[in-house]
């Protein structure tokens, strides 16, 4: 991408979704689009995004393999640029849709995302089973496996990014949980700055409600697009 900037249309309509993209098309690279949509309008919505931008479909597909292998087929169908999957279906499912990520890339560009923790957990807040190992340790193991099954997508929090750079400097990183300073962090927890997000070794970054709740979300989307261009 040439602009690194996804916005995440964090609204519950069709029309507000809309507004956001009309305001804000000329500062942005792609737009997320999740479940809060996607089940309320479908097809319409998504083929109307994708001829505005680069779409990034965010299920985030945690199933059986068979299963997850047919929602990935369905986003590309759909116009998907992006799609997201969670790291924690393990590696025959991995595996399995890096070999339809190959296949679908003959076609047309598209990546799979693998999700390691959402940025919404802190240690404290993390599901029992998975506390005997802190955040750091699990995202790290997680893209691990990500890698070995022959997809080179993820999706960490700012704060995992140098060093799944460091560690894997081929992964495309793509990190939400981007706030200016004195933005709302809502139920964000592991978040940064868009300047220091950057410079940690992210590919992309994603903002939503930042953008999509400012009063005015083209002069936010551009502040955002500025730092990203003084950074590159």
């Amino acid at each position: 991408m040439k602009n690194p900037l996804f916005v995440a249309l964090d609204v519950d309509t069709e029309k507000e979704a809309m507004r956001i993209v009309d305001l804000t098309a000329s500062y942005v690279g792609g737009y997320k689009v999740g479940p809060r949509l996607v089940v309320r309008y479908g097809e319409k919505l998504l083929k109307e995004l994708v001829t505005r931008a680069p779409l990034f479909i965010d299920n985030k597909y945690f199933d059986i393999p068979n299963t997850m292998e047919g929602a990935i087929r369905a986003s590309f169908e759909m116009g998907a640029s992006y799609a997201t999957i969670h790291a924690q279906s393990g590696k025959e499912a991995m595996s399995r849709l890096a070999a339809v990520e190959k296949e679908l890339n003959q076609e047309r560009p598209f990546k799979i995302l693998a999700v390691t923790i959402l940025t919404s957990f802190t240690s404290q807040t993390l599901p029992g089973i998975l506390k005997p190992a802190s955040i750091s340790e699990m995202v790290l193991e997680l893209a691990k496996l990500t890698l070995q099954s022959g997809l080179t997508g993820l999706v960490c929090s700012p704060e995992e990014t140098k060093m799944l750079r460091q560690k894997f400097p081929e992964a495309y990183l793509l990190v939400p949980g981007i706030r200016m300073e004195g933005n709302d962090l809502g139920d964000q927890k592991r978040v940064a700055d868009p300047a220091s997000a950057l410079k940690a070794g992210a590919s992309a970054l994603v903002v939503g409600r930042p953008i999509c709740q400012a009063d005015n979300p083209a002069q936010a989307a551009k502040q955002y697009l500025d730092v990203i261009q003084n950074i590159g």
